[in-house]
């Protein structure tokens, strides 16, 4: 189903908040379900928004960089608007009352500390300290990510240190302990990246053990030392490092990183690498699971995005495997052959290898020196099968976010991906299983979450709530995971649509409850058989379908538009002319079927009849429109300047009881024709404005009444705006 934004608000199940009319740079930095709140950082301010309803009781934190910074911002060339504000960045729970906070500060990053309260019934939300100096918790450009993650008091971030934005580090900073970073500058560990996320990873069952993962691009050189090309990495650190004693002092000793490679192989062998990591998905089923989007711009002609499915055990495989090796700068990489430290580079001190180690102090100088030299696994990490769970190529859109829920159905257990992209809408996909090594996906939904198409920023999901939240430029939005009512009030549609999440209850389409009552409850994602689903359901009802009436202009465009609930079915057009059986109707030059109905360029008088849209899905056939078109001679809609009426369908020229609105007419004329009515609408507004005479057109009602009845309204949520 695809919903442009304004019938995604018809069906109330929406929320959007937002605090002004100007973009503001919404992002979702922190979910804190047993408050119940998110965090939302912005320009300028800090949200805390209620995770059952975002737009009841808002609480916000004005935090503006000072009026000197921003000065100082402009006069060294920044960007007024997209640079020289406080973009907060960092949101991280400090402790049970508290939240650490970080933003840009106009070029000169900040941090403090706001109360929010031991409970959300409390509304406290307020900052509790002065400000201090963010320089390697937040990057000084809200151009460039930063990411952080807060474990024990302590923040980790992955950011750019420095005014000029060429000193990149993972840092470890708020601590009691010594402050610890990548080495500096060189580009052996971190060459000009871009963080997309961090994640603390458990690995085994001794919790010293347990991984800090950041995702990351960067630029490298090929193998000649000259182009730069951009590779898709995981970096990990031990969260316990403490640096070496004499060699890495406060940096890093623990710091190892490999390639991420989501690819597509063609049939001749060649293969097509999307490498520039854009997201992060969320780490699912007990983090053993790591769903990432990968997009790729290789030129102007082949440009798409992926979304590649990683399994953690192979990431751990490619960490314990071969080390990359590097005789010079103009060397190709080679496993290294040498002999291995102990413990194992990359080993974190005090775990189950290292139980007599406390601290990475205690490791030999080797070892140091070994990280310092080979940071990089000499393996890159495939996806699950060696192959995208989804590719778009050359689409009008790119991915942005995603997010991923587990789904527990009456065939077995789902994984759904929410999907949002750099034209504000969210798709809502569901992975089948074909076979043992194949998925295929099922677009479940499409979502035009935003009105003016800003791409989507940040999302969260709450599986406990069963809600999802969205950010862009223009604000936030929450959308419920699920809306089964708009899979239509009858069994087969229920069955048809394929969401784990509904099920026909014997009633309606509502609600899948596992727990539920298995004797009236309808559902079939893997197949969406409605026949085996559906018996004593009323199928018959599906080859009565409504009739409605349209006119078409003779030498004109008529459109008979056709949306199927379901975009996985097929739609074929059957005419049934006075005295005649159905046929089907072959396109050619003159008729065209498009994804949203039927084209009948220069409509002729043959060309009037019963015309029938029939939707086919797993061999479910249904009847969606009857439509009885009517040819209209173009004689009988003059358009002459008459100056008498403001409005051209207005009720002075005697059509008040005719009830015709403007959209209602849109199938009555050519594109051509289309573009001069709007281009008058706007000229008369103009006027209107201006206090002017307004020109209108006048038709010959007497004929027109008779041959225009206004044609029903019916449910266009299947219409997304393509503007």
């Amino acid at each position: 189903s695809q919903f442009a934004h304004g019938d995604l608000q018809d069906t109330h199940t929406s929320q959007f908040y937002s605090l002004s009319q100007y973009p503001l740079d919404y992002r979702i930095l922190l979910m804190d379900e047993d408050q119940d709140r998110i965090y939302v950082g912005s320009k300028d301010h800090i949200l805390s928004l209620n995770v059952n309803n975002i737009s009841q009781n808002p609480l916000a934190v004005h935090w503006a960089a000072s009026s000197s910074k921003v000065d100082e911002c402009k006069m060294a060339g920044k960007d007024p608007n997209n640079g020289c504000g406080n973009f907060v960045r960092v949101i991280q729970a400090y402790n049970r009352t508290h939240l650490y906070v970080c933003g840009s500060g106009a070029f000169s990053p900040v941090c403090t500390y706001i109360n929010r309260g031991r409970r959300s019934e409390d509304q406290t939300f307020v900052i509790d300290s002065r400000s201090e100096s963010g320089k390697g918790r937040c990057s000084f450009n809200p151009q460039v990510n930063t990411v952080s993650l807060m474990i024990n008091e302590e923040l980790f971030s992955g950011m750019y240190i420095d005014f000029m934005g060429t000193d990149a580090a993972i840092f470890r900073s708020l601590t009691k302990r010594n402050g610890i970073r990548t080495d500096q500058h060189n580009s052996k560990w971190l060459s000009e990246p871009v963080f997309v996320d961090a994640h603390f990873i458990p690995d085994g069952t001794d919790p010293n053990d347990a991984k800090l993962y950041f995702f990351l691009r960067e630029k490298v050189m090929d193998g000649n030392g000259n182009t730069k090309q951009i590779h898709s990495r995981i970096a990990r650190v031990c969260p316990n490092d403490m640096g070496g004693q004499r060699s890495l002092v406060n940096k890093w000793t623990t710091f190892l990183k490999a390639r991420l490679v989501c690819s597509v192989v063609d049939d001749d062998g060649t293969e097509t690498l999307f490498d520039e990591l854009h997201l992060f998905g969320n780490a699912i089923s007990n983090a053993r699971i790591i769903t990432i989007v990968i997009s790729c711009s290789l030129s102007s002609v082949f440009q798409g995005s992926a979304v590649c499915v990683y399994n953690m055990i192979d990431i751990h495989t490619v960490f314990n495997g071969p080390f990359a090796h590097k005789e010079g700068p103009s060397h190709q990489y080679v496993p290294f052959q040498g002999r291995i430290p102990y413990p194992r580079p990359g080993t974190c001190p005090g775990g189950a290898f290292t139980p007599n180690m406390l601290t990475t102090k205690d490791f030999p100088d080797e070892v140091v020196t070994f990280v310092r030299n080979h940071p990089m696994m000499y393996n890159p990490i495939y996806p699950i099968n060696k192959q995208p769970l989804i590719v778009r190529i050359n689409a009008e859109y790119k991915y942005t976010k995603i997010v991923v829920d587990q789904v527990k159905a009456a065939d077995g257990r789902y994984h759904v991906l929410f999907l949002g992209t750099d034209k504000g809408t969210v798709q809502k996909i569901v992975i089948l299983p074909k076979n043992v090594s194949t998925n295929e996906e099922l677009i479940l939904e499409e979502m035009e979450v935003f009105k003016n198409r800003t791409p989507i920023t940040t999302m969260k999901i709450s599986s406990k709530k069963q809600q999802l939240y969205v950010t862009s430029d223009e604000g936030i939005a929450q959308i419920p995971l699920h809306r089964c009512h708009i899979y239509g009030a009858a069994c087969a549609d229920c069955c048809l649509a394929r969401d784990p999440y509904c099920a026909w209850d014997g009633k309606s389409c509502s609600r899948f409850y596992l727990t539920g009552k298995r004797r009236s409850r309808r559902q079939d994602v893997r197949h969406g058989n409605p026949l085996t689903q559906c018996r004593g359901f009323n199928l018959k009802a599906y080859r009565n379908a409504k009739e409605s009436v349209q006119y078409g202009v003779k030498n004109s465009s008529a459109f008979l538009e056709c949306m199927p609930k379901s975009p996985q079915a097929s739609v074929r057009w059957l005419i049934q002319k006075p005295n005649d059986r159905r046929k089907e109707i072959k396109q050619d030059e003159r008729i065209v079927v498009t994804e949203h109905g039927l084209l009948i360029r220069s409509t002729q008088s043959s060309d009037q009849g019963f015309y029938h849209c029939i939707a086919t899905e797993n061999t479910f056939k249904s009847t969606v429109m009857k439509i009885n078109l009517k040819v209209v001679d173009v004689n009988l809609v003059p358009s002459v300047v008459n100056k008498q009426t403001p409005w051209p369908w207005g009720s002075s020229n005697g059509l008040s009881g005719l009830q015709v609105l403007p959209k209602d007419l849109v199938g009555l004329f050519s594109y051509s024709e289309m573009q001069a009515i709007n281009k008058y609408c706007k000229e008369s507004r103009l006027r209107q404005m201006q206090n002017e005479e307004v020109p209108s057109i006048r038709v010959d009602h007497s004929k027109l009444k008779v041959l225009i009845d206004r044609r029903k309204s019916r449910n266009r949520r299947n219409q997304l705006s393509g503007t």
